[in-house]
């Protein structure tokens, strides 16, 4: 049987068939996506040093602002860290603080080792704060009154008490119990100084002493309590205050909450160990911004010193 045979026609026209991969050779390069911006950043740099966040209202402060107004957030008055040199500025009149004792420096009686020693740890502080411990004592006048002034620092170790502390300002209760003259304690710190272990527990003791014996000359004391004044210092001489004032917001108490709340098993009411709720509940006597601070020690120390003036006077008539 003969078999009928097919012919493609041509129509003229080669098509090919498009191939899956691409021919060899150069390719064309696919042109890139252009750049928004032109490539500049907008942001400005902003110099470290100029500004302060404030932790409570969040708002930023101009340093230089913040300094003029004694490191108070002129928006919601928190108050932030100062240095006894710039408290001390705050409330003497000028040039009338004579320091006591301010070479005295801390030893190392029990040669204490640990990640650091504790003398690195005091050589580090001493020169990175410019003090020789936590407290700076001193006579000064403060508007009409002589006082003795102790001003602790918790830049320094946390504030903590040790030997030095103690006995700087034991030895500035002496010599204001010696001249007549009350005494004013600001305290800030963190408790007693775990280097010295016992010898820093003995400073309780001896501050309280002091104190006992220039209430007898019926002097007056004026205790203020700043953030954070907490453990051996709250439970010895900052609590023994003829008045106790406090800053706004200032923690303060002897334990902290964390450690009460686990050993009372119970629920801490809210606001607890701040100056507010201490002061509602008669702990402290009245809370004052720092920057009425000096007014308002001006106007306590005539109304706690009018009697020992009155009686000095008719004693030389």
């Amino acid at each position: 049987m003969d078999t009928t045979s097919f012919t493609k026609k041509s129509l003229g026209i080669d098509t090919a068939e498009p191939a899956l991969t691409p021919p060899t050779g150069k390719t064309a390069a696919l042109p890139k996506k252009p750049k928004m911006g032109g490539g500049k950043s907008k942001k400005r740099d902003i110099p470290e040093g100029l500004w302060t966040k404030c932790p409570k209202c969040s708002t930023m402060v101009f340093d230089k602002e913040l300094d003029e107004n004694l490191k108070v957030c002129p928006k919601c008055g928190h108050h932030f860290p100062i240095g006894s040199r710039e408290r001390i500025h705050s409330l003497v009149e000028t040039c009338t603080f004579e320091e006591m004792d301010a070479k005295m420096t801390s030893a190392d009686a029990l040669s204490f080792t640990g990640v650091a020693t504790y003398k690195s740890k005091l050589e580090a502080h001493q020169k990175r704060t410019s003090l020789q411990d936590a407290v700076v004592t001193g006579l000064c006048r403060i508007g009409d009154h002589r006082a003795a002034l102790g001003v602790m620092d918790f830049s320094f170790l946390g504030g903590s008490m040790g030997a030095v502390v103690g006995e700087k300002l034991t030895r500035l209760i002496e010599r204001a119990t010696e001249k007549g003259l009350p005494v004013i304690i600001i305290s800030s710190s963190g408790g007693a100084r775990m280097y010295e272990g016992m010898f820093s527990l003995m400073q309780m003791a001896k501050t309280s002493a002091a104190l006992a014996y220039h209430a007898q000359q019926r002097l007056p004391y004026i205790s203020v309590l700043t953030h954070p004044t907490t453990a051996g210092v709250m439970a010895s001489y900052a609590s023994l205050g003829d008045l106790i004032l406090a800053e706004p917001g200032a923690m303060i108490g002897f334990a902290g909450p964390r450690v009460i709340k686990d050993t009372t098993q119970s629920e801490l009411p809210p606001g607890f160990q701040t100056a507010e709720f201490l002061l509602d509940h008669g702990l402290i006597d009245a809370i004052v911004g720092r920057r009425e601070m000096k007014e308002r020690l001006m106007e306590y120390l005539t109304f706690l010193t009018v009697r020992k003036k009155a009686a000095v006077a008719a004693a030389s008539a």
